[in-house]
């Protein structure tokens, strides 16, 4: 077996493995609960969109990389047309 399929199945293997986890600590999660039942959402609210902010940030770094990867592919296959064509 090859070095590259040995480190492809560790990747998948790990990324495979689900940890159960609490999403908050303990002082954070009591905090939110103590503000929205006093009715102040807006603590929880900016906690949740902060969420929300890291995790939608590596999706969209992700696609930027593709696009500026696609546009880079499509210059030089249109370069490479435009050689084939004046020869």
């Amino acid at each position: 077996m090859g070095a590259g399929l040995k480190y492809l199945l560790v990747v998948v293997g790990v990324t495979l493995i689900s940890f159960s986890g609490q999403a908050q600590c303990a002082m954070c999660r009591a905090s939110l609960e103590n503000n929205v039942s006093n009715g102040n959402i807006g603590i929880a609210a900016g906690i949740n969109f902060g969420i929300l902010y890291l995790f939608a940030a590596p999706y969209v770094i992700i696609a930027l990389i593709a696009f500026f990867w696609y546009r880079a592919s499509k210059t030089k296959r249109n370069e490479l047309v435009k050689r084939s064509v004046a020869r």
